[in-house]
């Protein structure tokens, strides 16, 4: 019994002695960091792509009877791009004038028997039904002439070739691609993470795989996003008056997000706790205390940190041989502490 009471009082004397070595405060060394507004950039890779694309058709079918342009072609809107043969569409629309004469000489002599009781009110009706047809008539003939020059819609450079001279072109062919690059598109997908911060109207900043530097601001921020990648699809606009950047070319897309207050760290003062989370050890009031934080960016200087508060003793030599509650001997890199 007294061989077991010795051991009991053993045992609880290096207890209290192993509670009173952890309770011994810890050196190290704090920095004082105040939060500073920090603007972050969001990289995406994207491409370029043209404003408008558009092919131009047919309406009618005919032969071609105008030299074609090339591929590569500035052209400016309402420009004839091709020409499809008369053949007797002229012809059709004057028959269908003199039918028109025809038909409202009809109307008027019906009018007026009509008026007198000579003729019957439903051949009064045949003769207006008759006048609207031929009228129609006459607007399908003049349509039918307009269609026959296919015109540019917008400024714009001609993608291909168009319609070879003598082809024939049937409703629905092509005459010619057409695209309009100035001003062109960035085109990137964005995280779900950052759309948020994504409006329209920020100015973007890009570089293009040939080197080439371009700015300008977005237009559109998608409200769905892609099932297979969860990512948001976002269009800037930037001015391209040489035509100078071309369509699909790859690009480095820089955007500028709204600020808010960072801190500028040590690197060497990031550590990670038992759960594996990344973050750093602040000395408050003499105690170390574990806060999780979120690495906005790496630089020569630092690493711009956000989850601190707005004042925060950033431990950055020492902070591996503490944790939670333990007590701190601290010592301030720099200036002295500020109250």
């Amino acid at each position: 019994m007294k061989i077991a009471l010795s051991w009991a009082i053993s045992l609880a004397l290096a207890a209290g002695a192993a509670a009173e070595g952890a309770r011994a405060p810890v050196s190290v060394v704090a920095t004082v960091s105040t939060a500073q507004p920090y603007t972050e950039t969001l990289v995406l890779r994207g491409r370029t792509e043209a404003n408008r694309h558009v092919e131009l058709k047919a309406e009618i079918s005919g032969l071609i009877d105008s030299e074609p342009l090339r591929k590569g072609t500035f052209v400016r809107a309402g420009e004839t791009l091709c020409r499809l043969a008369d053949a007797d569409r002229t012809a059709e629309l004057e028959e269908a004038r003199a039918r028109l004469v025809e038909a409202e000489l009809n109307f008027e002599a019906a009018r007026e028997l009509s008026k007198k009781g000579f003729t019957s009110e439903t051949r009064a009706n045949a003769m207006i039904a008759e006048l609207a047809q031929a009228r129609a008539r006459v607007l399908r003939a003049e349509l039918n002439i307009e269609r026959l020059s296919i015109q540019a819609p917008f400024d714009g450079v001609l993608d291909s070739d168009t319609a070879e001279l003598g082809t024939l072109l049937m409703g629905g062919s092509t005459c010619a691609t057409l695209i309009a690059l100035d001003p062109i598109k960035l085109v990137a997908f964005a995280p779900e993470r950052s759309v948020d911060q994504l409006e329209v109207g920020a100015e973007v900043s890009a570089r293009l795989i040939t080197g080439r530097e371009a700015t300008g601001r977005i237009s559109y921020v998608s409200r769905s996003a892609d099932r297979d990648t969860r990512t948001y699809l976002i269009e800037a606009d930037t001015p391209n008056p040489d035509l100078a950047i071309r369509d699909g070319m790859t690009a480095e897309i820089e955007v500028k997000l709204e600020p808010r207050d960072a801190h500028l760290a040590p690197q060497t003062a990031l550590t990670l706790d038992d759960e594996g989370r990344l973050g750093v050890r602040l000395n408050e009031d003499s105690v170390a205390r574990f806060v999780p934080v979120e690495v906005l960016k790496d630089e020569p200087r630092g690493v711009w940190l956000s989850g601190l508060p707005e004042r925060a003793e950033i431990i950055v030599v020492g902070q591996e041989f503490v944790t939670d509650g333990h007590a701190l001997a601290v010592e301030y890199t720099g200036a002295e502490r500020t109250q």
